[in-house]
């Protein structure tokens, strides 16, 4: 079964995009399981600390974006690099 987990942003009626959002929460197999988060970086950051503490997997479709959050940007774990995120950080390094 795969695990279905969201980040959502409620903004105000007639709110522009850069208008701070009304609420930015968390959904994990349709269960809103934290909110009030403030800003979607904030709210990726928790999501990632979600998947990571609870073991989840990745969407198969967001594997490589997660992997790249999750090791080369948040640090976690960093050591062991699919192929495909070996030669991003190699080509990052350059």
């Amino acid at each position: 079964m795969e695990t279905v987990f969201r980040v959502f942003v409620i903004r105000r009626e007639g709110a522009e995009r850069d208008d701070v959002p009304e609420d930015v929460a968390i959904i994990l197999e349709g269960v809103e399981v934290l909110n009030e988060l403030g800003n979607v970086p904030v709210a990726v950051a928790m999501l990632l600390a979600l998947v990571y503490a609870l073991n989840l997997s990745y969407p198969p479709e967001w594997k490589y974006t997660f992997e790249a959050l999750q090791k080369l940007i948040m640090g976690l774990d960093g050591q062991r690099l699919s192929k495909k995120l070996q030669v991003l950080k190699t080509l990052l390094a350059r």
